[in-house]
């Protein structure tokens, strides 16, 4: 049996799963996007890396067990890099740029991700003072403007190392993103940052950055059954202690079965049949709790096999309720 793609564990907007996206597709390399809740990790990639954080990259066994797993994101670049490099941004053969490329990475996710961090996202960290770490962080950003500046003026600018973008411009250029995602207006009013401020300008306007932004349906385990259910039919279920609705307007009684889907087939689900419904909810159900009967029926329409639960759905079986879509 032929291995499958490797499987990317991401979250559209973390800066590090969005530097590990753009090394997989600036090498060419396929993989399977699996898009997380952080608030719900599933089960299937706390299995593969217990830290729980992402990106993390599973790489298939060539002799279907379990292959090599890939828990950082700067290693899930270099990985991609190693399998195609067609821009040469590891720069190999050039110790220089090596050295100055690995010393740029450190200060990013060493020094200037502290200051971020406690900038943006300050209430969460106890006694730091916004201001003080936003000039902290400028005065990194001041220090990777002046190399730019430095490299348009020998006429071969644009990026960190020169003309052509390297490793470090894919590591840094998330984190630059969200900095200036905190304060916009304060960031592009700069007066010490131009030549940042173009770099940042013309990666926001790519296509690298539209495509691996591109929003895509959060992924779902196939070990679990999934029912939408009107945010009303849930709340009155809560207070019942159990679910009683076959689907939209329908009640178990009139049907005789919960109606349910399969991972892959909430999404279409709910465009059929609860896009203009109001707030819905997404029930995730432990079928291994349930102790109704679960049966594969055909669709009348389709013939496509959906799950049915004959009995009601007692609130035991549920794993977790959330807003839908997200």
């Amino acid at each position: 049996m032929s291995p499958g793609l490797p499987i990317l564990w991401s979250f559209r907007r973390c800066p590090y799963a969005i530097r590990a996206r753009l090394a997989l597709r600036t090498a060419g390399v396929a993989v399977e996007v699996r898009e997380v809740s952080l608030q719900a990790k599933p089960e299937e990639l706390l299995e593969a890396s217990p830290k729980g954080t992402v990106p993390v990259l599973a790489l298939p066994d060539p002799d279907d067990g379990p292959g090599r797993v890939i828990e950082q994101s700067l290693e899930v670049m270099r990985w991609a890099l190693e399998q195609s490099d067609p821009q040469d941004l590891l720069r190999r053969g050039q110790p220089s740029q090596m050295a100055q490329i690995d010393a740029l990475i450190a200060t990013n996710d060493d020094s200037f991700k502290v200051h971020l961090d406690r900038f943006k996202y300050a209430s969460r960290f106890p006694g730091a003072e916004a201001a003080a770490h936003r000039q902290a962080a400028l005065a990194v950003l001041q220090d990777w403007n002046g190399r730019l500046e430095a490299a348009a003026r020998t006429g071969q600018g644009g990026w960190l190392l020169g003309a052509h973008p390297c490793l470090a411009d894919l590591a840094l250029l998330p984190f630059v993103r969200q900095f200036r995602l905190a304060d916009s207006a304060g960031f592009d009013a700069e007066p010490v940052l131009g030549a940042l401020q173009g770099w940042l300008g013309r990666f926001l306007a790519s296509e690298e950055l539209a495509a691996v932004m591109a929003r895509q349906e959060r992924w779902r385990s196939s070990r679990y059954l999934y029912h939408l259910a009107l945010a009303d039919d849930w709340r009155a279920a809560l207070a019942a202690g159990a679910y009683r609705h076959s689907t939209r307007g329908r009640s178990l009684e009139e049907v005789g079965f919960v109606h349910a889907s399969c991972a892959h087939q909430v999404a279409a689900t709910y465009r059929r049949f609860y896009a203009d419904a109001g707030p819905v909810r997404l029930v995730t159900i432990d079928p291994q709790r349930l102790t109704a009967t679960v049966k594969q029926e055909p669709a009348p329409e389709s013939g496509e096999l959906f799950p049915h639960i004959y009995g009601p759905l007692p609130l035991e079986a549920v794993v977790r309720v959330e807003p839908y879509p997200a």
